[in-house]
């Protein structure tokens, strides 16, 4: 649905291993949609992507640093997984202020596989319905979250997902949860 998105500016929160393909597709899909995708990341440069976490897949460029950027600055926000990323991410207190603003701002968020352990480290799992890769579920169930073995799930303003398997399904929703927000955020200049 080329054009659905138009206007949109959506952060991909990401650092080295980030899993390429959870983080390539929904991209590939939201920038077909017309969303403008932003790599969010603790540091300039390039960050590391991996496939099935063991082996190098290449590099992203970073756009922006996440102390650079502000919620307000984007309609939503896109966090894969991948085992490395999401602990690294963890690990830096303006990337998990990021994470909480986000959540917190009512904007969609979405999240994949090792994804939602940002959410444990933000405090927004509690009282929320997640789902994520299996070994994820026992972080989330100890955060307060009621933890589903789903395809996709969508609970308020977020959204997860299992494991790359699961990112047609996943593409698919945040897409209608993305062009569901209210109207885009304006580019600064």
């Amino acid at each position: 649905m080329a054009g659905a998105l138009d206007g949109r500016r959506v952060a991909i929160l990401a650092a080295d291993g980030v899993e390429r393909v959870e983080l390539e597709q929904p991209r590939q899909a939201l920038d077909e949609a017309g969303a403008r995708t932003v790599v969010v990341s603790l540091a300039a440069g390039e960050i590391q992507a991996r496939d099935h976490d063991l082996e190098a897949a290449g590099t992203f460029p970073v756009d922006v640093t996440v102390d650079g950027v502000a919620v307000d600055e984007f309609d939503a926000l896109l966090l894969p997984g991948g085992t490395v990323n999401p602990d690294k991410l963890r690990m830096e207190p303006t990337a998990v202020r990021f994470v909480r603003d986000f959540v917190q701002s009512g904007k969609p968020v979405a999240s994949i596989c090792h994804g939602p352990w940002n959410f444990v480290e933000a405090d927004v799992a509690r009282g929320r319905r997640l789902t994520s890769w299996p070994s994820v579920r026992t972080d989330l169930r100890n955060a307060g979250a009621d933890v589903v073995d789903e395809e996709v799930v969508t609970d308020g303003n977020i959204t997860t997902s299992r494991s790359p398997g699961d990112l047609p399904a996943f593409c698919a929703r945040i897409f209608q949860e993305f062009a569901g927000s209210s109207r885009p955020t304006e580019v600064r200049a």
